[in-house]
């Protein structure tokens, strides 16, 4: 009962504006995103869930540059991240490749959504455990910028829908996956927007800027790929130099057993030289 009070003492006290109306707007992007998908309006779809990171991202931002943090905020924003980029990519990439699949294709898109679910529910429950330099498994917005991008992409290249994408299912199932992967990803939540940085930084955002602005409906599909892959060669990296750590941890015991046989074998020789030179006397 004490518990409810507070929350509701909490609701009565507001809510910050302005982070919470970039979560509307990423929600209303979403619910716009499912909208055209069930139109055949894919593209547009498509372009709707990047619009709505774009929000996700300034909701997240802005609410740690005003410090307007709350259990609302929270809640709310992690709702509307299922929603925009768990439900939303899920319909799209049904309605437009997987139809043909039959149950299977349903299936993998429902795949997504509930890695998704289980993905935002993780990091909700290890928010204040884990390393904030790096999320566990791939973030939920990245995976249905995969999606949307991989759209925009395939648009770009042949201007029709597919009926029946093999690679658009083993990317749906694989990004679920990930989701709920171990996998480390860098957050970028670190970076200090307020302090100086290096000119040449400058520079290189300018260049990324440029580079996207070129071909977006390339480049795009591309970066997002990128930034899975990296995920990938890291966690393959690690684990080899973990194994070669163990292979060293395990030659050292071994060398440190053999000298303390040979150590045993010495003695066990002097007590049989000193016992025979007793039995001499």
């Amino acid at each position: 009962m004490d518990n409810y009070k507070k929350e509701r003492e909490g609701i009565k006290k507001g809510i910050y504006l302005l982070p919470n109306l970039c979560t509307t707007a990423s929600l209303f992007c979403g619910f716009f995103s499912v909208v055209e998908s069930l139109k055949g309006e894919f593209v547009a779809s498509a372009w709707a869930i990047l619009l709505a990171g774009i929000f996700d991202f300034l909701d997240g931002r802005i609410a740690r540059l005003t410090r307007a943090h709350s259990e609302f905020g929270i809640e709310y924003d992690s709702l509307v991240d299922l929603a925009s980029f768990g439900l939303a990519p899920g319909i799209l990439v049904y309605t437009w490749a997987l139809q043909e699949f039959d149950r299977i294709g349903w299936l993998a898109a429902f795949l997504f959504f509930a890695c998704g679910a289980l993905r935002l529910a993780r990091f909700n429950v290890q928010i204040d455990t884990v390393e904030k330099r790096y999320f566990q498994g791939l973030p939920i917005p990245v995976a249905a910028y995969v999606i949307a991008t991989f759209v925009i992409f395939y648009d770009y290249l042949y201007g029709i829908p597919p009926l029946k994408s093999w690679l658009a299912l083993f990317l749906t199932v694989v990004l679920a996956l990930l989701m709920v992967s171990t996998l480390r990803y860098y957050s970028f939540k670190q970076i200090d927007f307020k302090g100086r940085w290096s000119f040449f930084a400058l520079v290189i955002i300018v260049g990324i800027f440029f580079l996207i602005a070129t071909e977006p409906k390339i480049t795009m599909f591309f970066m997002v790929l990128v930034y899975v892959g990296v995920g990938i060669a890291d966690e393959i990296i690690t684990r080899r130099k973990s194994k070669r750590l163990w292979e060293k941890f395990q030659s050292w015991r071994a060398l440190k057993d053999l000298k303390m046989t040979d150590d045993d074998d010495e003695d066990l020789n002097q007590d049989i030289f000193e016992d025979r030179h007793d039995e001499l006397r």
